[in-house]
């Protein structure tokens, strides 16, 4: 039975019977089927449908490599569906879950839809009466995956890391990729502390299988976290930065394997997963080496795969953190250059929020040689070459 007839059939209905409050109650034919179980069932067919258009065009257009398609139409209205699809493997076996948040509308030939990062999801979500006002804004931030450039030269995430702020937990994972040695090194093994797992940053949470949470944020970034127990169960509900996730567990319900409870914490931009490399979370930059090694730096501090990491909390966008490439202190001086006198010191490592920057003497640091200089905000200045900014150039405009 095609879903639409018996809708129609309830829509006529309704325009014959009288209102108001002297109208008697319809009385149903015999044997005639309850309008609840008719909407029970037209539902039950959309689901079917999408699940089998979702399902094709994963199959078509995504490397499957023997993974199993799960598809969950989780809304839907007035011939629109929204859920998720995710391509799981074996639990214990090698290969983790892919997935993705999916848009569909029913058109005259079918169902036209669109993944996450496809140019058809985030044209899809303008107009749909199934994503909110919210949701819609920040699917429309994270475009299309195949023609919006990644970070464009700003590493700045607007991130704390993914526990409670001045905890510390261990970083038992350096960078390394979502699936495990491929390519990019989007993720990082953590675990410690009271092992609640919390959101990055805020924006939108959905469950994509059991022990896996995804969060939608702003700037066109999102933030994966696999393996976790008692996860949340979310369909797009808001969360704010620190928002309880779940807790650090094994779980591989949707593929692959973990030795020791921990999160598997991934960072995506546009779409799809990117290098967590050079970017900062919670204070910290990691640097990839070989999969699973590397380091993070908070100013010179390194700390190695093993070691604990200080969740510094998330370092705002005007803000840096002095790297003196080396330990010790940096000069402030009275102008932007070296020309200037000095006007005491700070030490690697500290937290600096910039006014605006102008050009002065170049220096070289750790991130390369620039003739930008930083005006903090205590009317100071400090030589962008010795400041992890996220940025090449003026994070708060020129002076």
């Amino acid at each position: 039975m095609r879903p639409v007839v018996p809708i129609v059939a309830a829509a006529v209905l309704a325009l014959l019977v009288p209102t108001g409050p002297a109208a008697a109650a319809p009385q149903a034919a015999a044997g005639a089927t309850p309008a609840s179980e008719i909407a029970s069932e037209a539902e039950s067919a959309v689901v079917s449908e999408v699940t089998a258009a979702v399902t094709a065009h994963l199959l078509t257009s995504r490397r499957v490599d023997g993974r199993r398609p799960v598809v969950t139409v989780s809304r839907q209205s007035d011939g629109w569906a929204f859920g998720t699809a995710v391509l799981a493997g074996t639990p214990g076996g090698s290969q983790l879950p892919d997935g993705w948040l999916f848009l569909a509308t029913r058109s005259d030939d079918g169902w036209r839809l669109g993944l996450e990062g496809e140019a058809a999801f985030a044209e899809l979500a303008k107009t749909s009466p199934v994503a909110s006002p919210q949701e819609r804004a920040l699917f429309a931030e994270h475009g299309d995956a195949q023609s919006t450039p990644l970070a464009g030269g700003d590493f700045r995430t607007g991130m704390q890391l993914p526990w409670s702020v001045g905890a510390s937990w261990i970083m038992s994972g350096g960078p390394h990729g979502w699936g495990g040695s491929e390519l990019p090194y989007s993720s990082v093994d953590l675990h410690g502390g009271d092992q609640v797992v919390r959101a990055a940053r805020g924006g939108n949470a959905y469950t994509m299988c059991r022990g896996w949470i995804r969060v939608i944020h702003d700037r066109g970034y999102s933030t994966d976290y696999y393996h976790l127990w008692n996860n949340i169960n979310v369909n797009g509900a808001a969360v704010g930065a620190g928002a309880r996730l779940g807790d650090t567990g094994t779980d591989v319900t949707c593929g692959g394997a973990a030795n020791g409870r921990h999160v598997h914490f991934g960072l995506r931009q546009n779409s799809v997963y990117v290098g967590i490399n050079n970017h900062n979370v919670g204070g910290w930059v990691p640097v990839a080496g070989a999969a699973y090694q590397g380091y993070a730096l908070h100013g010179s501090a390194v700390r190695y795969p093993g070691a604990a990491l200080y969740n510094y909390g998330a370092l705002g966008f005007t803000q840096g953190i002095i790297d003196s490439n080396g330990g010790g202190a940096v000069n402030r001086r009275t102008g932007p250059g070296t020309g200037y006198g000095v006007a005491g010191s700070i030490a690697d490592g500290t937290t600096v929020t910039v006014s605006c920057s102008a050009n002065g003497t170049t220096h070289s640091g750790r991130w390369g040689a620039t003739s930008l200089w930083n005006r903090l905000s205590d009317g100071t200045w400090v030589t962008d070459a010795f400041m992890w900014t996220g940025v090449s150039g003026p994070v708060a405009g020129t002076c």
